[in-house]
């Protein structure tokens, strides 16, 4: 059986090139990786924010998109989406849809620790309240995505620096994601 803290390598184009422990692929030289990023919306259009919990190795602290994790080895990007919504916030995700399919980044955070990572995003509607798993988050909150689009305006270095990205290139909160809400 596959050690479920390993995590995919990929080469430059994004292709599978092996698995590494998930411990190795965070630090001061870390190689490419499968990771992926959701935004979940509430029936009322809201979309949830995570602070992440403080033993997170990267970005303790830090306030998020709703969830964020890497696929197992051989395990479908979907499935370990499902997956981790359940273990992080024990939400049943609904209207799953990959929303960036090639979104990258690099960056590093203030101790020197690098996430080097092809992330798709997904958004997906939740009709329950999360229960947080303390040892992935902290706090979380509904919020209106126009609040959160001019909060990341205002103050990007108070979030992950994925979801300011995310939020960039997808225009997530400029109404088109609030229009997904659960009918």
């Amino acid at each position: 059986m596959i050690d479920p803290e390993h995590v995919v390598l990929l080469d430059d184009d994004g292709h599978a090139i092996g698995t590494a422990p998930k411990s190795s692929v965070h630090g001061t030289d870390t190689a490419l990786h499968l990771a992926f990023s959701c935004h979940v919306l509430n029936e009322r259009g809201e979309v949830l924010v995570t602070r992440r919990a403080l033993g997170k190795k990267t970005w303790p602290g830090v306030w998020s998109n709703s969830f964020c994790g890497h696929p197992r080895p051989a395990e479908p990007v979907v499935a370990a989406v499902h997956r981790r919504a359940e273990f992080e916030l024990g939400l049943t995700l609904t209207n799953l849809e990959l929303a960036l399919p090639l979104f990258r980044y690099r960056a590093v955070d203030a101790t020197g620790i690098v996430e080097h990572e092809v992330c798709p995003v997904y958004t997906a509607i939740a009709y329950e309240e999360p229960v947080l798993n303390p040892l992935e988050v902290v706090d979380a909150m509904w919020v209106d995505p126009a609040d959160l689009r001019a909060s990341l305006d205002a103050t990007p270095w108070a979030f992950s620096p994925w979801l300011v990205l995310q939020a960039q290139q997808l225009h997530l909160f400029d109404g088109a994601l609030a229009r997904r809400r659960a009918s």
